[in-house]
């Protein structure tokens, strides 16, 4: 009986430990999330709106400027940019990314699967770990991205899969990541970074028009690189909060299962004490019995 109270002794003081790492990184995250989110949602409606306008520039161009960036060609090599974050305990957050990413391959790239033309660009640690070690063909350049993360940074990766797009390395990007909307819901998101895509018009609806000064050539082609960084930084800050949020989240829950841990086994302590005093007395009013016997 002593073995058996002192086994939940151990227990609760194991649990008590951990409920209190688990609210300090709650709180970590809980810091790092706000500073997240305001990134993301003062970022949010600049790159839509820049996304907006250059994907009616496209749509409406007619073909009378030649757009590398926007030209459409059969898709016989992929590449996915898959942003994770370096850090687990967060949920099912990471895990859901590289489902998706895995489920985009299968139902839209499965025949450039076959052939060994998907390729990964992994932002993020868990990503790349997950995907490697389920055989994909990975790419661990850009992985720390989210050790120093920055708009420069991640324009650097921007810049090198337009290039990559222009020289004809790949027909189609897309990037697969988790777009933010609060602390505890990300909507998991496959979205067509290249060829620019195209907004379709309403039937009989006014087309956007636009007046470009000095040239419209000139300014499109200057124009358009810069908004593709910013889409990426967007889809990298949208990540980032939701890394948090979901840490968040899955803390409290852990805190939560904790605590309710903690009363079943300080129940089973007072049980299994009662029992022993009960033993005791038992054993007492026995032998006293025994000898007046």
């Amino acid at each position: 009986m002593a073995g058996q109270l002192k086994e939940v002794r151990s227990r609760i003081s194991s649990v008590q430990s951990m409920q209190q790492i688990t609210k300090a990184m709650k709180m970590v995250s809980a810091a790092k999330f706000r500073r997240a989110q305001d990134s993301i949602v003062q970022m949010r409606p600049y790159a839509q709106k820049l996304q907006d306008v250059l994907s009616n520039i496209v749509s409406n161009s007619d073909g009378e400027i030649k757009m590398a960036l926007a030209e459409e060609r059969p898709v016989e090599k992929v590449l996915l940019i898959v942003i994770t974050s370096d850090r687990g305990l967060a949920g099912a957050f990471n895990s859901n990314v590289v489902k998706l990413a895995r489920n985009v391959i299968r139902e839209k790239y499965h025949a450039q699967y076959d052939k060994g033309n998907v390729t990964v660009w992994n932002l993020g640690k868990k990503g790349y770990e997950a995907l490697t070690k389920l055989g994909y063909k990975t790419n661990d350049e850009h992985k720390d991205i989210f050790l120093q993360l920055s708009f420069d940074n991640v324009q650097k990766i921007s810049q090198a899969a337009m290039k990559a797009y222009e020289e004809k390395q790949f027909d189609a990007i897309e990037i697969i990541y988790s777009q933010f909307k609060n602390a505890a819901t990300q909507i998991f998101t496959a979205e067509q970074f290249l060829p620019i895509p195209k907004v379709e018009n309403k039937k009989g609806g006014p087309k956007a028009d636009f007046i470009f000064d000095p040239n419209k050539a000139e300014l499109i082609a200057e124009l358009m690189p810069k908004i593709l960084n910013t889409q990426l930084y967007k889809a990298v800050l949208d990540s980032h909060a939701s890394e948090h949020g979901a840490r968040m989240t899955s803390m409290d829950k852990a805190s939560e299962n904790a605590n309710e841990m903690l009363k079943s086994l300080k129940l089973s302590y007072n049980r299994a004490r009662q029992a022993a005093i009960t033993t005791e007395l038992t054993e007492i009013v026995s032998g006293a019995a025994a000898l007046q016997g």
